[in-house]
């Protein structure tokens, strides 16, 4: 018997490493984004009954653990104080949710390391939108591998 989600999630990872699957291979039979279907997987998200059903069939999973998958999670990946400017906190919330799967996506890509924040750029523009003006953020970071010795 399954007692919380982040067991399955435990079991999606062990899958997907036992398989050699790639996110991006998921998220395409799936039919949505890799970067959402890895924060499914990563417990982060509430797959619909068809999403849930899919994931199982690619990770051998089941049924309980699919209907797990279709429960709304308690969101929230990373411990530790929460900051309490509204702007700065919403950025907390965006690595709180996304913050496992940024770090998944970033290793299986480049491997081994971190982006750094010293060799690194962010531009910020207003992007139009009839629906409400858009903040878009790029940022970029040189990837610095872990070394040996």
């Amino acid at each position: 018997m399954i007692s919380d989600r982040s067991e399955v999630t435990r079991m999606i990872l062990t899958a997907k490493v036992g398989k050699g699957l790639k996110w991006a291979d998921v998220a395409q039979k799936v039919g949505l984004s890799k970067e959402w279907v890895t924060a499914g997987c990563l417990g982060q998200m509430t797959f619909t009954k068809e999403q849930a059903t899919t994931v199982g069939e690619i990770f051998e999973l089941s049924d309980e653990a699919v209907a797990w998958l279709q429960i709304v999670p308690c969101k929230g990946s990373l411990p530790g104080a929460v900051p309490t400017d509204p702007l700065i906190y919403r950025w907390y919330e965006i690595v709180n949710v996304y913050g496992t799967t940024i770090k998944e996506l970033i290793h299986e890509e480049f491997g081994d390391g971190i982006m750094s924040a010293i060799d690194f750029s962010m531009d910020i523009q207003r992007q139009p939108d009839p629906k409400g003006d858009r903040v878009n953020v790029i940022l970029s970071g040189k990837f610095l591998p872990y070394k040996s010795y």
